[in-house]
């Protein structure tokens, strides 16, 4: 029981000295040793060091990106646009000793001191833009430069500012999305009637063409039907200068096979001519 005693006695002694002659620094931290509250020493390097019990303490400050929301902001455009913009900024402790004599060593002091200067320029350098400039966000370099002056003092260093989203008041968000149908509205009308002039246009240009082909048909087949029936009564011709009889003998049954194809009913002298070649085929007893 003895021996217990005694090792958690020592061991409570080297806590203690632990804490009262080391400090250990992160990778992620920077650590700035006050004595009687005045800086005598930052230390930016991790690793284990030494301090003097009782009269120093040890302010850890982080060492990483921090980032820290903007409250809303309500701004007028240029354009009379109402908008509420959203936004953060990325910042970091660049000075040490400088963050630690101005802000205390207090990350809820620095924030604090962003969230007013970086709202008083969005306000400001938005109230001096249209809303298509805020859409584009080119503007955000010349407000991170206008707050890194600012803080400059402060041993802060500001890395961005960014904006989440830009918002119109709930009051307006109906009245632009109405306008914005209505443009898209009238656009599509415009493209479906340059549709509707160009298809007419088309359809008349095929409609031409279908005339002029019919036309330029309805030429050839007369051309050909005038070469046919010419050749024909070339062939006639010299048929007929040929043999007379034989081709008014067969010009002959070729009327009768028009004129007798169907059902006909011919009422002729007979004595015509047209009944010569007719009687010649009779036998003699119907004579």
């Amino acid at each position: 029981m003895k021996t217990l005693i005694i090792a958690v006695v020592m061991f409570a002694v080297a806590f203690f000295g632990y804490r009262a002659f080391l400090f250990s620094v992160d990778e992620t931290e920077k650590a700035v040793v006050l004595e009687f509250g005045k800086i005598v020493r930052v230390i930016e390097t991790p690793g284990l060091y030494a301090k003097k019990p009782l009269i120093q303490n040890v302010t850890y400050l982080e060492d990483r990106l921090l980032s820290v929301d903007i409250k809303p902001a309500p701004v007028i455009t240029v354009d009379k646009q109402r908008l509420t913009v959203d936004s953060y900024t990325l910042w970091r402790i660049k000075d040490a000793r400088q963050f630690t004599e101005t802000m205390r060593g207090l990350r809820n002091n620095a924030e604090q001191r962003l969230d007013d200067i970086i709202y008083s320029l969005l306000r400001d350098v938005l109230g001096q833009k249209t809303f298509e400039d805020i859409l584009k966000r080119e503007f955000l370099s010349e407000v991170r430069n206008n707050a890194q002056k600012q803080v400059a003092d402060f041993g802060i260093s500001i890395i961005d500012v960014r904006i989440k989203r830009a918002d119109l008041p709930e009051a307006n968000e109906q009245a632009v999305y109405q306008r914005m149908m209505s443009e898209r509205k009238q656009i599509a009308e415009r493209y479906r009637a340059e549709g509707d002039q160009e298809a007419q246009g088309i359809k008349a240009e095929a409609d031409r063409k279908v005339q002029i082909t019919l036309a330029t048909a309805r030429k050839q087949s007369e051309e050909l039907k005038g070469e046919g029936d010419a050749q024909a009564l070339e062939i006639y011709a010299k048929a007929y200068n040929r043999d007379p009889k034989f081709f008014q003998f067969w010009r002959t049954l070729e009327s009768y096979k028009v004129s007798l194809a169907t059902n006909s009913t011919l009422i002729l002298s007979t004595d015509s001519d047209y009944l010569k070649l007719l009687d010649t085929m009779l036998p003699k007893s119907a004579k």
